[in-house]
């Protein structure tokens, strides 16, 4: 791109700073600027880059918006990921609880395996304390208003002794982790 010479102020040489010893009195007038005229396309020339510079502004702006809304995300997303990184795991030890829970319900208040299952009941409270300390909550469904977004009706049952709209009976626990639903309670209502 080759430069034209365009001035639109010019000022007289002698304007150039002066020190302060051989600068001109206060009273004495200042050079007046000298003002050229443009042609057509200079101006037309001017138009376009004033209009290439508000381009530009505006793109950096929308960049500037664009890189904070980034690290806004970033920094929600590093902070979910630290929140619930165990979620996963925690899904996969949820069915163990289930089966402890299946194994207490089918053991047989008989003497000879009495040790079992109070050995089994030591080990369910021991893993859902840990789980508990990990953030993990257990969704009580029973007697509680069906709640479409925490529990999951497997099935209806016409019944006088609780109103309709109410759990009659919960099948599976449903779970919670640090206010994130899980697994939905599975209810009869």
């Amino acid at each position: 791109m080759h430069k034209k010479n365009m001035k639109v102020d010019v000022k007289e040489a002698t304007d150039v700073a002066k020190p302060a010893a051989t600068a001109a009195p206060a009273t004495e007038e200042l050079p007046v600027p000298v003002t050229v005229a443009l042609t057509a396309e200079q101006i037309e020339e001017l138009k376009e880059r004033a209009a290439k510079a508000d381009e530009n502004w505006d793109r950096l702006l929308r960049q500037a918006a664009d890189f904070e809304n980034y690290k806004k995300r970033a920094a929600r997303e590093r902070t979910d990921a630290v929140t619930f990184a165990n979620e996963a795991l925690l899904q996969k030890l949820i069915p163990t609880l289930d089966m402890l829970e299946m194994a207490m319900a089918a053991a047989k208040p008989d003497p000879a395996s009495q040790s079992l299952r109070e050995g089994v009941v030591m080990v369910s409270n021991q893993l859902k304390s840990a789980l508990a300390q990990a953030g993990l909550e257990e969704i009580d469904a029973t007697d509680k208003m069906f709640d479409h977004s925490m529990h999951e009706a497997v099935s209806q049952k016409e019944t006088d002794e609780v109103p309709e709209g109410r759990v009659v009976q919960q099948i599976r626990k449903g779970y919670k982790f640090r206010n994130r639903l899980i697994r939905p309670a599975g209810v009869i209502v």
